[in-house]
């Protein structure tokens, strides 16, 4: 502390007159004599004994009557309306009364620059770097800071008054005698330090500072990274960085990750007179923590302001819950794990890379999408792209996982044959396991809680384990192209079984036409069979034998007929067709009929009047489209 009070220097307290000859803007040491304090009023804002009379009266009350004296005695120039910016209280609304009095300031002038050159030559970097400019325009703008705090709670400002001749005496702790008249009656002084200024020893003093070689202090500091908010980058950053810079000779951080502030729904800053503030435990026992985190990063980028969307929570829950299943079900599916355990070391750990001969088509799909996502999302967090990684961990578990990988590999898993379901066990086991790692940072409980049920290599407590590797010494690129070609063909079959209402279990033969990828594809028989409701496939290079009036489906030179006789009865869909004609063709009269009455376009509120004519539109869409259905059908 003895080197902090260096740069301190003291106002007097009370109204304060200046000598011609000095501008406040030449306030400082050597200055404190040309001060004469006149006291006014006292600390409850009750007038002094300058003037008798008005002693002990409240404030505002002796200012009017100080007006009508003026009047009185003839030294009242003059009066006049005026308006001016009133400084209120937050909380009671009460106007605020400026107050001189006597505080302790730090001489921050040549401390700012410093701070400033620091970020200007790059030993520490704002992220975004927009919020350079805030910082800049504090630092080189720069008035001497105020630190001391008519608070109860803080570090108290460590200097201590002599009783006898009233010298300050400054020191760590307080001195046996005055080092100036040698009395032994001294007091602290009763304020505070500053929050801020206690906050911006905390870089270093958590780590053992001022004992530099301590291991936390050599191994830590500089950290690495600072996260806030905008607002306080003046408040807190600014002064972490001259605190540092003075008392370890370096910056305290090189990355300071600027965030934006969370806001409700309608943008507006949370705060108690607003009442639009959010208990977040009340949220956590509803959702969940893990739900709250990926509600607030979803979505979101550096820098920017976070609207708060209780919808996004259900979001957050809905992802949790799909994870908890997920796992759920590859825990309880897997195989032996000694067995995967030995199938590993025999396909990996012996040969020092994955034989590509025990992966099917669809497991090197999912491998080589799930290195992308390692790839993408490792770059996004070191460049602090926290939302952007985050929607691409959920993009993948979500979609490509659990929609589609389980699903491809039900018939696999559930396989009596060890020869096949050990291998796709490793890799469920694997991909799990792994994003898990990737979503660790965001969801940390539930992530925590399924990992070590899953079989892993290495450490069971995830917060520790292995970030995961790149494998590249076999990529797949050629094989997701061919699983994505076919993840749109059965997108595309669902979608024509839906719109002619076909039931999920009366299955349709699939022929295939494609020269180049017979192989691939008869490799992925089994789920395509499974996911597009298909009771044969058939693969041929050219278009002899397709029924006559087979639905076509073309994607990537990959080509598939349906014939149309499997998935419906011609007959049965005629009678289906000309009933749903009878009731839209009811429907749209119904409508029609009603947009044409005055008494009700004219009476009707303008949102019902719109909502019929929406209806309208969209019956006769549908009146359209079935009508050609049944034309075709008919041919």
């Amino acid at each position: 502390m003895l080197l902090i009070l260096l740069f301190f220097y003291c106002v007097p307290r009370g109204v304060v007159k200046i000598t011609p000859a000095h501008d406040m803007n030449d306030y400082g040491a050597g200055l404190r004599h040309n001060l004469e304090i006149i006291e006014v009023f006292d600390e409850n804002f009750k007038m002094g004994d300058l003037v008798p009379e008005y002693k002990g009266m409240e404030l505002l009350e002796a200012r009017k009557l100080i007006v009508e004296r003026l009047k009185e005695i003839g030294a009242l120039v003059k009066e006049e309306e005026y308006t001016h910016n009133v400084a209120k209280c937050e909380r009671c609304k009460h106007t605020i009364e400026p107050k001189i009095s006597t505080q302790w300031f730090v001489s921050m002038k040549d401390l700012a620059k410093r701070a400033a050159d620091s970020v200007r030559n790059g030993e520490t970097k704002f992220v975004p770097k927009r919020y350079e400019k805030q910082y800049f325009h504090w630092l080189d703008n720069i008035q001497d800071w105020c630190i001391s705090r008519q608070l109860w709670w803080g570090h108290r400002i460590p200097a201590y008054y002599c009783e006898t001749c009233g010298e300050i005496n400054v020191a760590k702790t307080m001195p046996e005698k005055c080092s100036k008249c040698g009395g032994t009656h001294l007091h602290q002084d009763e304020d505070t330090l500053d929050t801020w200024f206690s906050s911006a020893l905390w870089p270093f003093s958590t780590l053992g500072w001022p004992n530099t070689e301590n291991e936390d202090y050599k191994r830590f500091y500089p950290t690495n990274v600072l996260v806030t908010g905008f607002d306080i980058i003046t408040f807190w950053i600014s002064r972490m960085m001259t605190q540092g810079l003075e008392f370890t000779g370096e910056v305290p951080f090189k990355d300071a990750l600027i965030h934006g502030i969370i806001r409700d729904s309608q943008g507006r800053k949370m705060s108690k007179t607003l009442g639009n503030g959010v208990d977040p435990l009340d949220v956590i026992d509803k959702y969940g923590a893990d739900a709250l985190r990926f509600s607030v990063l979803s979505g979101t980028t550096m820098g920017n302001d976070i609207r708060y969307m209780p919808e996004k929570l259900d979001q957050a829950s809905n992802f949790a819950n799909k994870i908890w299943n997920a796992a759920k079900f590859v825990s309880s599916n897997l195989a032996d794990e000694e067995k995967v355990r030995e199938f590993c070391y025999e396909a990996f750990e012996k040969n020092k890379a994955y034989d590509p001969k025990y992966f099917k088509i669809e497991d090197k799909w999912i491998l080589n999408k799930f290195d992308k996502l390692v790839v993408d999302v490792t770059k996004n967090i070191e460049n602090y792209d926290l939302g952007i990684a985050l929607d691409k961990i959920y993009s993948f578990i979500w979609n490509e996982f659990c929609d589609w990988y389980i699903e491809m590999v039900k018939p696999r898993i559930y396989s009596n044959d060890d020869n096949i379901k050990v291998p796709v066990s490793d890799v469920l086991s694997h991909i799990l396991a792994s994003s898990l790692k990737l979503l660790h940072p965001f969801m940390p409980f539930i992530t925590a809680e399924i990992y070590p049920n899953l079989i892993v290599f290495g450490t069971k407590d995830l917060i520790v384990a292995k970030w995961p590797d790149i494998r590249n010494k076999f990529v797949f690129d050629e094989e997701e192209k061919i699983v994505e070609t076919l993840k749109k063909i059965i997108v595309e079959i669902r979608n024509i079984r839906t719109n002619m209402n076909v039931h999920p279990s009366k299955k349709s033969e699939l022929i295939f036409v494609t020269k180049d990828y017979e192989k691939e594809i008869l490799e992925a028989k089994e789920f395509i069979l499974k996911l597009g409701f298909a009771s044969e496939i058939k693969v041929q290079k050219d278009k002899t034998a397709i029924p006559e009036n087979a639905i076509n489906i073309i994607e990537d030179g990959i080509e598939v007929y349906i014939p149309f006789e499997d998935i419906v009865d011609i007959e049965e869909e005629k009678i289906r067709l000309q009933d749903e004609i009878k009731k839209l063709e009811a429907e749209v009269q119904r409508g029609e009929k009603m947009l044409s009455n005055p008494g009700f376009v004219n009476k009707a509120p303008e949102a019902k009047v719109n909502e019929e004519k929406d209806k309208l539109a969209k019956y006769k869409e549908m009146l359209e489209n079935t009508k050609n259905r049944l034309s075709e059908i008919n041919k």
